[in-house]
């Protein structure tokens, strides 16, 4: 029987292989759809305060309901993918919110949206985090953040698609804005893909079960060997005590606090700042006197931004220091957002829509690697989950803060402080946020200087 599997260390020595690709496939369809579905109420908001006379402030409490469900959903993640593993989550969690988005089709008043909109947040949060943790945990080191971002490129193209199926399907009827809901639950279409995918043997190996942690990487290894020849050595694994159970007693050690609460401030200014441009953008140029139709179709044409944002943050994520790549795209996010604010000239409110879209999913790319990097297996499921839960969960107050300030000081004043959320981000993360590329080189430069081994050793 193993006493260890050196999990890591295998994993990080490993070309990309059919394994990665299939696991990139699979995960990039269920980001396709948390992605379409994350922005259906924000989307379809404008026709539903016409047919049920909602107002500002009900479109604010159900957003902020959403961000309950949201920061609820990642906490229970992070310990379902640390009690049940990754694999076995991911699925349940994908399940959870397409059962509840095809739920919202039936919502009658703006009460049952409500609820139906905070039972599929909590689902989308959390597949999104078990998620995150899955790739940092299955893909090698060196590549990591430039396979996260692919994933995320080939996912996000669902906000797009949904925009732009809404901008079509919602004007047809009275009741065709239900449908924008329907097209969120296809994601329950995941399930074919389950049987291709493997628990991460990192997760297995800290539990102990090592035979099999030791099987996964072995069919990972030999699925290399096929395609590329001979495979480097692992590295020398480091000796380590009895597998142990992470909880949250862990906030009392400092290397797991310090980068919960760094991290929590990242994800708090990314969710205040681009949900609150996202969510609020169609309904704020619609009662500021644009069509609904208009609105809708300016930000469709905006979100087309989204995929070439993840594609650019997969050209720097492995190339540059991870957290001065962020500085640099929340700083870019801040000054585009602001100019959104100041214009009502279609093509200006395109062009800068499209620039916050751009970068910011650039920003959330880097932010899903560079987050469970400061981590070790132990914290990672439980110290993601909490710091991008708290995240969500200051959304609760975030649309609240936006429909006083909309209706005590105006329009502007909304994209003022959506962009100050995002320089507050940048600062904190030029002033501590800790390197990680060092790690990164050391871990490829390991690797091409170990001697080639067949993967049968």
């Amino acid at each position: 029987m193993h006493t260890r599997t050196n999990a890591a260390n295998r994993i990080d020595r490993l070309p990309i292989s059919r394994f990665h690709k299939t696991t990139m496939v699979a995960l990039a369809f269920t980001y396709f759809f948390e992605f379409a579905d994350i922005n259906t109420f924000a989307i379809t908001a404008p026709v539903i305060r016409e047919q049920w006379g909602a107002s500002v402030n009900h479109v604010a409490y159900v957003t902020s309901l959403s961000f309950v469900g949201m920061f609820i959903g990642s906490i229970v993640a992070g310990g379902l993918a640390d009690r049940l593993g990754r694999k076995r989550t991911l699925v349940a969690t994908t399940v959870w919110f397409s059962v509840w988005s095809f739920a919202t089709i039936f919502a009658w008043d703006i009460f049952s949206m409500g609820l139906f909109r905070v039972m599929t947040s909590a689902g989308l949060s959390a597949m999104t985090v078990v998620a995150v943790v899955y790739i940092n945990e299955l893909f090698p080191k060196a590549v990591r953040g430039k396979y996260q971002a692919y994933v995320i490129m080939i996912g996000i193209c669902g906000t797009p698609a949904t925009n732009l199926i809404a901008s079509f399907v919602v004007p047809i009827n009275e009741w065709s804005w239900r449908l924008v809901y329907l097209w969120g639950s296809l994601g329950v279409l995941f399930l074919f893909f389950v049987r291709k995918l493997a628990e991460s043997p990192q997760w297995l190996e800290s539990r102990g079960r090592h035979d099999e942690a030791d099987a996964v990487l072995r069919d990972m290894e030999a699925q290399a060997v096929a395609q590329h020849g001979a495979l480097p050595d692992a590295a020398v694994p480091v000796e380590t005590g009895p597998a142990t159970r992470a909880g949250l007693a862990m906030l009392k050690d400092k290397k797991f606090l310090y980068p919960t609460l760094l991290l929590s401030v990242l994800w708090i200014t990314q969710t205040i700042g681009f949900f609150g441009f996202s969510s609020w953008a169609p309904t704020l140029l619609a009662a500021e006197g644009i069509s609904v139709e208009d609105s809708i179709f300016f930000v469709a044409l905006t979100t087309v931004g989204a995929p070439l944002g993840s594609f650019l943050a997969a050209q720097v994520t492995d190339r540059f220091e991870r957290k001065w790549c962020l500085v640099v795209f929340a700083l870019v996010i801040a000054g585009s957002g602001l100019l959104y604010g100041l214009t009502f000239t279609p093509v200006l409110i395109v062009v800068f829509g499209f620039l916050v879209n751009l970068f910011e999913r650039g920003y959330t790319a880097l932010a899903y690697a560079y987050s469970p990097e400061l981590y070790d297996t132990k914290g990672r499921s439980l110290g993601t989950s909490i710091s991008y839960g708290l995240g969500r969960l200051s959304n609760a107050v975030g649309p609240l803060i936006i429909a006083g300030l909309y209706s005590g000081h105006g329009y502007q004043t909304v994209f003022y402080f959506i962009a100050g959320t995002w320089v507050v981000g940048a600062v904190a993360l030029a002033i501590f946020g800790p390197a990680t590329r060092r790690a990164r080189l050391a871990a490829a430069a390991s690797a091409a200087s170990a001697p080639e081994v067949d993967a049968s050793r």
